[in-house]
């Protein structure tokens, strides 16, 4: 089996749904940092065997494809787009490797897009003929009442372990502290759109301003919980035969898993990920040198630190979805891009990890 080399890391900022990117349509969104992130790894789009790409809110019609033809890829390039909602777009890493490692493609770019500003609006049609009854999200479990909302199921996460609304705060004002201190490094990981060069909705939260934000559920509040956005963030992975023909190396990937857990407390479910992966790598949470953990809700991130004996310190450097925002089917691969470019300072062994509705968690180790 081929070992799976990352050559480059890039993404778009992320934006509010509403803002500066809300006019884009996916391809828009997401061909420019393709073009871009081929062209950092020195990979010409004519060597591209396959796109994979995460997306969540979409109506079908396979983005990736659209998205690769869009870009100037052979037409050859089928794409491929993954919906596992929140774990989407670092999935679409975890079998990008699986293709390169199985020799089935020797170039993957990986990675995810979601516009949360354009995405279609539901509706259920009625069988007896009836008008068509709109929703807002599908169901992620077949049992409605193991299906609460995601701010619900915050909540009751924050109740069961014990995490004050003063711990969720404390954790989303030092988020947007560590993300505005690395804006000048930020920017080397982001392809401008939109008039904007850095994510637009880093701030400066202070607890003052975090306790009078509005409640959402419990102790759930407007600043605790990343707010919906817009953005994209890609990888371009190779095999060891294409990563020597080109004289570049970037980061290994060395191991991912995806595993589910219990659909009522979908917060839970990277920490099974999170444990296996580093198994599988023969490494503790100590071996790490960084990890990039989602911050759907603060509480999210917090469960996920203390349950796998992640470093504190360690955690979201750059800040975290809190700091940036949640482009569902995008925000893993945002951490993946985060990491990548964390690595070439720090170096060592790094891990992505995040969860989904329905109680789903991914989890992957890279290492520079």
């Amino acid at each position: 089996m081929s070992g799976v080399a990352i050559l480059s890391a890039l993404r778009s900022p992320v934006a509010p749904r509403g803002g500066a990117l809300c006019r884009f349509d996916l391809p828009d969104l997401c061909a420019p940092v393709l073009t871009a992130v081929l062209r950092a790894a020195g990979v010409a789009p004519g060597m591209v065997d396959e796109v994979i790409l995460g997306n969540a809110l979409g109506a079908g019609g396979n983005p990736a494809r659209r998205i690769a033809l869009a870009a100037g890829l052979d037409t050859r390039v089928a794409g491929l787009t993954l919906d596992r909602q929140c774990v989407s777009g670092l999935d679409a890493l975890v079998l990008g490797a699986a293709l390169i490692r199985s020799g089935q493609a020797g170039v993957v770019v990986a990675g995810g897009v979601e516009s949360y500003s354009r995405r279609p609006l539901r509706l259920r049609t009625d069988p007896d003929g009836g008008p068509p009854v709109a929703y807002d999200r599908p169901a992620f479990t077949p049992w409605p009442e193991r299906d609460p909302e995601m701010d619900v199921a915050a909540a009751d996460l924050a109740t069961e372990l014990d995490i004050t609304r003063a711990d969720q705060d404390d954790w989303a004002v030092q988020s947007h502290a560590r993300a505005r201190a690395a804006q000048a490094r930020l920017a080397a990981e982001i392809v401008p759109l939109g008039g904007l060069a850095g994510d637009a909705f880093t701030r400066d939260l202070s607890p003052r301003v975090a306790a009078r934000a509005r409640p959402l559920a419990g102790p759930i509040t407007a600043a605790n919980a990343a707010v919906a956005a817009d953005g994209a963030a890609l990888c371009v992975m190779v095999s060891d035969a294409v990563a020597k023909r080109l004289g570049r190396r970037g980061a290994t990937y060395v191991a991912g898993v995806t595993l589910g857990g219990r659909p009522d407390m979908p917060g839970l479910a990277p920490v099974a990920a999170i444990r296996q992966v580093l198994q599988q790598a023969g490494q503790g949470p100590g071996g790490l040198s960084v990890a990039e953990v989602m911050e759907a809700y603060a509480v999210q991130a917090i469960a996920c630190v203390r349950l796998s004996g992640l470093d504190p310190a360690s955690v979201n450097p750059g800040g975290g979805g809190l700091a940036r925002g949640h482009p569902v089917g995008a925000s893993g691969a945002v951490n993946a891009v985060r990491l990548w470019h964390e690595l070439r300072v720090r170096g060592g062994l790094g891990l992505a990890s995040i969860a989904a509705a329905g109680g789903l968690g991914t989890a992957v180790l890279l290492a520079a």
